[in-house]
């Protein structure tokens, strides 16, 4: 009896060990994630899935699906990352730390040799739940890096786009703008998810900035751009990010042109000895600009 309990027991620990010990980062489609700017709070809303077509899956980093920082069985049904104590692991079971008694230890098969711990395994279905004590080999945690990086993506809170027209005021036909934002719209963001003692940080980093002037005509910048200075020469063009217009805004509804500025985030992650890049963010913001042609003066 006692050797059938020993193999089930291994059984069940070579199991566990290979459905939960942490796995290192992977390409995974989360989809896009777009940042609304809300004057009052601006925030992120995470859309999981995959743009281009499927159902999104993502069953290499188990435990999580999409980018929505959520946890997931493998089927990918969403489940509560803590319960009763205890942490989803990759296979949509919940493990907590535990410190069994040595006729215990004994019964399963020994103290395992090298780094681990040993956890109480609880897993949960339609009729209740079982589970019992396994060895997880190697450092905690776990719930895997990757599911806590996408936790901690979530929570980055990036700064409202605040857009500079240079000069202010209206602009001229073939008089060149500069096209800047604001040093505050682009500073790198970090957010943290931690379990068990174990962080994973997010970094979002601004990497470019789609400016869609209105009049058809798409400028991209790499940098936050240039700030006009007064006293500067009105007919100097910018030396990182501008434009020219090259026709009046009169023939645009209300008169105006409706710049979109849209900055694209690059988020990298790093924590629990793992480091690995997500799909990036991004946030936009819009300004209304007059356009007007000067008129020459003949006497």
């Amino acid at each position: 009896m006692l050797k059938l309990t020993r193999m089930a027991a291994i059984f069940m620990l070579a199991g566990a060990v290979l459905l939960v010990a942490p796995m290192r980062a992977q390409a995974d489609p989360f989809g896009d994630t777009r940042c609304d700017n809300n004057p009052s709070a601006p925030g992120c809303d995470v859309t999981a899935g995959n743009p281009g077509g499927g159902d999104g899956s993502n069953q290499g980093n188990g435990g999580g699906r999409g980018g929505d920082g959520k946890c997931r069985k493998p089927s990918g049904e969403v489940i509560p990352c803590e319960r009763d104590g205890a942490w989803a692991g990759t296979d949509g079971c919940y493990y907590a730390p535990t410190d069994p008694s040595p006729s215990t230890i004994a019964a399963l098969g020994g103290q395992p040799a090298g780094e681990g711990g040993w956890y109480m395994r609880t897993c949960y279905g339609d009729g209740g739940s079982f589970g019992g004590i396994v060895w997880i080999a190697g450092a905690p945690p776990v719930i895997s890096p990757a599911v806590l990086a996408r936790q901690a993506r979530a929570r980055l809170d990036l700064p409202k786009v605040v857009i500079r027209m240079n000069p202010p005021g209206d602009q001229l036909v073939n008089l060149p703008v500069w096209l800047a934002l604001d040093r505050g719209s682009w500073r790198s963001q970090s957010a943290t998810a931690s379990v068990s003692g174990v962080s994973v940080t997010a970094t979002a980093r601004p990497v470019k900035a789609n400016w869609s002037m209105g009049d058809g005509v798409t400028v991209t910048c790499t940098g936050p751009g240039t700030v006009w200075a007064l006293g500067s020469d009105p007919k100097k063009a910018s030396p990182d990010c501008g434009h020219v217009y090259r026709r009046s805004s009169a023939v645009a509804l209300q008169g105006v042109f409706a710049v979109t500025v849209t900055v694209t985030w690059e988020v990298t992650w790093a924590g629990a000895g793992q480091s690995g890049t997500v799909p990036g963010l991004t946030t936009t913001g819009q300004v209304q600009t007059r356009v007007q042609e000067s008129q020459a003066v003949t006497r």
